[in-house]
């Protein structure tokens, strides 16, 4: 059975993390979903960007304490602050550069591809999508030289709903999160499983 992480951090865009919770479980994915430290303190309880409340199953500092190894897939949802507070979070950053170096599936919507992703060097030479207009990877890398380094070669595409690069699937924004989250499941689990859950829950033609 495929694993998967999925971020949740104050502020977080809520049909951006919850769909790819939902359509990973029905497609026999154990997803964990792990609540991001802000400045330094854990809750499980996190609250979204439309003060939708949802409790996380653990921390990610609890989750890091249990997990037996890395998942097959760690998902960072937009929304803002939410993508702030996890590109804040030095651990989180660490965990996606390790999942992202040893093969495994990193994907991330909206604003977390610049805001989080960026800051991990993971779009240096990659295809990627992001929400619209956040496209300054110097706003939140530090500096020019310092996103330039991180970056390069990177190469945004406009008008997709979902860029898949290898083990890189990023999402354009909370309009696009059923897409978003379908390429993930058909990435773990394949055309099949993917097509079935689609005529299952009645998707989009």
């Amino acid at each position: 059975m495929a694993k998967a992480v999925v971020f949740l951090a104050e502020g977080f865009e809520e049909v951006e993390a919850i769909s790819p919770i939902d359509y990973l479980r029905r497609a026999g994915v154990e997803v964990v979903t792990a609540a991001i430290p802000v400045n330094g303190k854990s809750d499980p309880l996190v609250m979204g960007a439309h003060k939708i409340p949802v409790k996380a199953d653990m921390t990610f500092d609890e989750y890091i304490a249990s997990a037996d190894g890395l998942p097959d897939a760690v998902v960072a949802p937009g929304g803002m602050p939410g993508a702030a507070n996890i590109a804040a979070c030095s651990l989180a950053l660490d965990f996606i550069k390790k999942m992202f170096e040893q093969k495994k599936l990193v994907a991330a919507i909206c604003a977390a591809p610049v805001v989080v992703l960026a800051k991990t060097g993971v779009l240096a030479g990659r295809k990627y999508t992001c929400y619209p207009g956040m496209k300054r990877f110097e706003d939140y890398c530090g500096s020019k030289e310092e996103a330039d380094k991180l970056t390069a070669g990177a190469v945004h595409v406009d008008g997709q709903p979902f860029v898949v690069d290898g083990n890189l699937i990023t999402g354009r924004g909370p309009g696009a999160a059923e897409q978003f989250s379908m390429a993930i499941v058909e990435y773990l689990c394949g055309k099949e499983t993917a097509q079935k859950i689609r005529e299952g829950s009645v998707q989009r033609q």
